[in-house]
């Protein structure tokens, strides 16, 4: 059991950073949970309560929600981020992302810290179809989407948490930037299709413009927040950029990253977007 290195997970209990603190649990690591409802309790808007998250703190898992594209994020991350170096914190993990050039702004602050980092830049996860706002429209057999036939890297939260809890625990993965995909392209349109021949339901797939998507969020009353956030993800990030593969997992774990497949058997066997009574 390491009794050394205390690790502060934020977003310790969304998708990757629930995963963190499991990991780290599991292998003897003292842990604290950064989360509004954590006790000391850490939240991005209130300044105030970074400093006592980080007392006695020796490294940090960062990840910024909803996303690091948000207006205002990377001055956040900035300033947390001195604020940790100062109180004596030795290590970074950053969670980014592909493509978005906020995140490489927060990547080189994370570089320049003064302090042994981890960049760990991933493509769009795999469980967005799963633990995320695409559940419900999976459930209900209708997903209306932005995005046409540009196709992604799907990457495994699983992957990313195994990533970051090697760069946390293990020697050899400082100064080491992963790019995180999954193992194949391809577009939503087709994840639908897989998760419909899996779950044996009929989901249609519909590509929508973005002031029909605009309006199908409000009329949900979905925050204009998320609503920005959404389009931008889908109508720039979603521009063919990131339709590359990566080999971050690889370099990092020494294997060869879960296939989208074997996310859509596993979750579908769950039960979880079977269609509602």
């Amino acid at each position: 059991m390491n009794t050394q290195t205390t690790t502060l997970v934020l977003g310790g209990t969304g998708k990757t950073g629930s995963r963190v603190a499991e990991q780290l649990k599991a292998k003897g690591w003292p842990v604290r949970i950064g989360s509004r409802s954590a006790t000391p309790s850490f939240d991005w808007e209130d300044a105030a309560t970074w400093k006592p998250a980080l007392k006695d703190i020796d490294a940090v898992y960062i990840s910024y929600h909803p996303d690091l594209a948000i207006p205002g994020a990377v001055k956040k991350v900035g300033a947390f981020t001195k604020l940790a170096v100062e109180n004596g914190v030795k290590k970074l993990v950053l969670l980014s992302g592909r493509g978005e050039k906020e995140a490489q702004d927060c990547e080189e602050l994370i570089m320049q810290a003064g302090v042994d980092w981890t960049i760990v830049r991933c493509a769009w996860f795999n469980q967005n179809f799963s633990e995320g706002y695409m559940l419900d429209p999976i459930i209900e057999g209708h997903v209306a989407l932005l995005a046409g036939d540009v196709r992604e890297p799907f990457v495994d939260v699983d992957d990313i948490a195994d990533v970051a809890v090697a760069a946390l625990t293990e020697e050899g993965h400082n100064g080491q930037l992963y790019e995180l995909t999954g193992a194949r392209l391809i577009s939503f349109r087709e994840a639908i299709a897989e998760i419909s021949k899996a779950t044996g339901r009929k989901i249609k797939y519909e590509q929508v413009s973005e002031k029909q998507y605009r309006s199908m969020l409000e009329e949900y009353s979905v925050p204009e927040e998320f609503i920005w956030l959404v389009i931008y993800l889908f109508s720039e990030v979603l521009d063919g950029r990131n339709e590359s593969l990566a080999d971050g997992v690889q370099r990092a774990l020494g294997r060869a990253p879960r296939d989208f497949s074997d996310y859509v058997k596993r979750t579908a066997a769950t039960g979880i977007w079977n269609a509602r009574n």
